[in-house]
């Protein structure tokens, strides 16, 4: 028997047929992992949340800045002043409206080092990063785990979406055998409309919800895309893996083990990320360190340091994203300047 206040705050959700009591309680026994909390990831987690799925791990290696509010619906102004970590921005906001569920705020880059960790309780994996990279490596590892897991990306006024069912249905690499090669658009060079990002995130969150109540009957077997400008719409079958696939049928984790993965990547907006360094960072001292090289702002999650036309935001694991370069060389060299080798 379900308690009272919980049947109230649900009981639109529970009215619905595919739903009810017995679903209502298995999405409270869920923990749902998501991979990014930008657009897609901060539309998805406050879907899930507002359902009553009983635990969300909101993994993220950004922070909030002024451009994202136009579409990311989990931050406000203020955390945008303060360059509030993501996930944490997220999380906050998620315990606003839903205090009764658990939400665990992960600011960190997703890696073969630490990907089993991070995901390892979670029932299900909800793809919301901004790169292939990512998503090769959270296929290698629900592959390797025969953990469910769903794809879903926006671009322009584009978005699309795909379930992977290991064993079951095709996965990442059945479609896409290898990454896309040249230059790939990305919401800093071809924008991007709030509708597509919303559109992504009901979708993948729909599947969520269908695949944690037992609808797995009900569950898309398609990479679905659609264009909301133009109305453009396909559907490419996913119902069977690719014979020759070479990570669901001769499971070969090249992602996973982490071959080719560079230390250093360009992450658009006039920025490059480095994440070769693994060490934990006394913001204090290197505040006190900083200080006469240029503006030095730091609260317990980040510590952000101006210095001319560069603006260096160090995290506590020395992670660090460097704004005002696409260039690796000056992004390592800033960092071995002020950070450390």
């Amino acid at each position: 028997m379900l308690r009272a206040q919980f049947t109230e705050r649900y009981s639109r959700q529970i009215l619905y047929p595919g739903i009810g009591e017995e679903g209502q309680q298995k999405l409270a026994s869920a923990h749902v992992a998501l991979v990014g909390c930008g657009a897609t990831g901060a539309a998805a987690a406050s879907l899930l949340a507002r359902a009553g799925v009983g635990t969300l791990t909101l993994i993220d290696r950004d922070y909030v800045e002024e451009s994202n509010l136009q579409r990311q619906v989990l931050f406000d102004e203020e955390d945008a002043r303060l360059a509030v970590p993501k996930a944490e921005a997220a999380r906050r906001k998620i315990a606003l409206f839903n205090s009764e569920i658990t939400v665990h705020a992960q600011i960190h880059d997703l890696v073969p080092a630490n990907i089993h960790e991070l995901l390892g309780s979670a029932d299900l994996i909800l793809d919301a990063t901004d790169n292939f990279e990512t998503r090769y490596l959270v296929n290698d590892y629900a592959v390797e785990q025969g953990k469910p897991w769903i794809y879903a990306a926006a671009i322009g006024a584009y978005a699309v979406t795909m379930n992977v069912l290991p064993g079951e249905t095709a996965c990442l690499a059945c479609i896409f055998p290898k990454p896309p090669s040249g230059a790939v658009e990305t919401c800093d060079t071809a924008g991007i409309l709030n509708t597509a990002v919303n559109f992504a995130a009901a979708v993948e969150a729909t599947e969520a919800i269908k695949w944690i109540v037992g609808a797995k009957q009900n569950l898309r077997r398609s990479l679905l895309s659609f264009d909301l400008w133009t109305n453009e719409r396909s559907e490419v079958s996913t119902s069977r893996p690719r014979a020759s696939c070479e990570v669901c049928q001769q499971r070969n984790f090249a992602h996973l083990r982490g071959e080719g993965r560079p230390h250093i990547t360009l992450c658009g907006r006039n920025s490059v990320q480095i994440h070769e360094h693994h060490r934990p960072v006394n913001f204090t001292e290197m505040e006190s360190r900083l200080r006469p090289h240029g503006t030095v702002k730091f609260n317990n999650l980040l510590l952000r340091f101006e210095h001319g036309s560069y603006v260096l935001t160090l995290f506590a694991d020395g992670r660090a994203l460097i704004q005002g370069t696409t260039d690796i060389t000056q992004a390592r060299s800033l960092y071995a300047r002020f950070i450390g080798s």
